[in-house]
C-alpha cells in the first residue's frame, strides 16, 4: 500500500503541495511581523542555483548529440526555419492580444502618479547586425561560463555537424556526448527531487513580500496581464497542440504541470528548461527537435514578455494621459520582436526590454517605476507563457519536419505519458 501511494504522489503533485503550503506560509508571515520573509529565500535560491548548474551542460550535450545524429544540414535547416517562423508569428499574436486586452480593460485609468517615482535611464537597444553577431561566440568557454544559451546553441550545432561529417572516426566522441546527455538527465532528476522544497520557499517569500497593500493600487494591471495570458494559452497554444497531437486537455496540462510550477515560482525560463523538454517529449516531440527548439526558444521566444510589453505600454500611456497612435502600436509590435531576440530567460529581464520599447515610442521611462514594485507577480505569468510557447513550438516543428518520428512516438506511448529515456 505504501508503495502504491508513493507511486501516486508524483513530483508534480509534491510541487503542488509545496506551492499551496508556500502560499499559506507567506500569508501567515503577514500576521507575525517579527518573522523576516527573507528567511524563506536561501532554500529557493539554492534550488535555482542547482537548476542553473545543470542547464548549460544539459543543453550543450543534448544539442551536440542531437545535431550529430541528424546526419544532414537540410533537416536542421528546416527545423531552424520552421522554429523561427513559429516564434515570430506567436510573438506578434501575443503583442496584439496584450494591446487588445489592455484597450478593453484600461488598467491605467484612475491610477495616480506617486510623488517619488524613481528616475530610470533609457537602455539603448543593440543594432540588428550587432544582435546577429552576438550569436557567434568569440570564446565558447566564456559563453558556457556566462550561461549565454544562444552562443552555446550555435557552437553546439557546429560541433555536432562536424562530428557527423567525420563519420566512424568520431563515433567514440558522439557516444561520449550521448552518454553525457543521459548522465545530465539523471543529475537533473536528482535536482528535481528537491523541487517541492524550492517551490515552497520561493512562493512563500513572494507572498510574504508582496501583499495586498502592494497589489491593490495596481490590481487592474495584474488582472489585465493574467487575462491576456489565459487568452494566449486557450486561443493560441491549446488549439495548436490539440490539432497536432490530439491530446486531451487533461493530459496536456498534466504534462505541463511540472514546468508550469517551476516557471511560475522561479520566474525563470532557464530553470524550467529541463522539465519543459521532458514535457514536450511526452507530447510526442522528437528528441532532436526538443534539443534544438526549446533551448533556442528559451533565449529568443518571449511571448509572455511581448504580451506584457503591449499591456505595460498602454498602462503607462493611460497614467500619463498619452494616446498611443496606430503607428506607435505597430512600433511596439516590431520592437517587441527585436527586443526579444537574445533576451536572457532570467527574472526581471522584461524591465530591461521595456526601456528599449518605451524609449523608441516616446513614453516616459520613469513610468517603468510604477510597475517595478510588482514585477515579480507579473513575471510569474510572463514566464509561464514563455515556456508554454517553447514546448508548443517543439511539438509543432516535430510534426512538420519529423512526422514519422512523432507518429511512432505517439503510437507507442500511453495517453499523457512522459517519454524520458534516462528513466527507462
Amino acid at each position: 500500500m505504501a508503495t502504491t501511494e508513493k507511486q501516486r504522489l508524483g513530483l508534480p503533485a509534491l510541487m503542488g503541495i509545496g506551492f499551496a503550503l508556500g502560499i499559506f506560509a507567506g500569508v501567515l508571515v503577514k500576521y507575525f511581523p517579527s518573522f523576516d520573509p527573507a528567511w524563506f529565500k536561501p532554500l529557493g535560491d539554492l534550488f535555482i542555483r542547482l537548476i542553473r548548474m545543470v542547464v548549460v551542460p544539459l543543453v550543450f550535450c543534448s544539442i551536440v548529440s542531437g545535431a550529430a545524429s541528424m546526419g544532414n544540414a537540410s533537416k536542421l535547416g528546416r527545423i531552424a526555419v520552421t522554429s523561427i517562423v513559429y516564434f515570430l508569428l506567436t510573438t506578434v499574436v501575443a503583442v496584439v492580444i496584450g494591446l487588445t486586452v489592455a484597450h478593453f480593460i484600461a488598467p491605467g485609468a484612475g491610477v495616480s502618479l506617486p510623488s517619488d517615482i524613481a528616475q530610470m535611464k533609457a537602455v539603448i537597444p543593440p543594432s540588428m547586425s550587432q544582435t546577429l553577431l552576438n550569436i557567434v561566440p568569440i570564446n565558447p568557454m566564456e559563453a558556457m561560463a556566462s550561461g549565454n544559451l544562444l552562443q552555446i546553441l550555435f557552437f553546439a550545432i557546429v560541433l555536432g555537424f562536424a562530428l557527423s561529417a567525420m563519420g566512424e572516426k568520431a563515433q567514440i566522441v558522439i557516444d561520449f556526448f550521448e552518454q553525457m546527455n543521459t548522465t545530465m538527465g539523471k543529475i537533473t532528476s536528482m535536482v528535481m527531487a528537491v523541487a517541492p522544497i524550492g517551490v515552497f520557499s520561493l512562493i512563500a517569500f513572494t507572498v510574504a513580500s508582496f501583499g495586498l497593500k502592494v497589489l491593490l493600487p495596481l490590481a487592474m494591471l495584474v488582472v489585465t496581464v493574467y487575462v491576456a495570458a489565459i487568452l494566449q494559452i486557450f486561443l493560441v497554444y491549446v488549439p495548436l497542440i490539440k490539432g497536432v497531437t490530439k491530446l486531451s486537455l487533461r493530459a496536456y496540462f498534466r504534462l505541463m504541470l511540472e514546468p508550469f510550477l517551476l516557471a511560475f515560482t522561479t520566474c525563470s525560463s532557464v530553470a524550467a528548461l529541463p522539465a519543459n523538454m521532458r514535457a514536450a517529449r511526452g507530447m510526442g516531440a522528437s528528441k532532436e527537435v526538443c534539443s534544438f527548439v526549446i533551448p533556442l526558444g528559451t533565449t529568443v521566444n518571449m511571448d509572455g514578455a511581448a504580451l506584457y510589453l503591449g499591456i505595460a505600454a498602454c498602462f503607462v500611456a493611460e497614467v500619463y494621459g498619452i494616446t498611443l497612435s496606430m503607428g506607435q502600436q505597430v512600433t511596439i509590435v516590431v520592437m517587441s520582436l527585436i527586443a526579444s531576440i537574445g533576451s536572457v530567460g532570467v527574472p526581471g529581464s522584461a524591465l530591461i526590454v521595456m526601456t528599449m520599447v518605451f524609449s523608441q515610442i516616446g513614453l516616459p521611462i520613469e513610468g517603468i517605476a510604477l510597475v517595478a514594485g510588482i514585477d515579480r507577480v507579473l513575471d510569474m505569468a510572463r514566464t509561464t507563457i514563455n515556456i508554454m510557447g517553447d514546448s508548443t513550438g517543439a511539438v509543432l516543428v516535430s510534426a512538420m519536419v519529423d512526422k514519422e518520428t512523432v507518429a511512432q512516438e505517439i503510437a507507442h506511448m500511453p495517453a499523457g505519458s512522459l517519454l524520458v529515456e534516462e528513466e527507462k
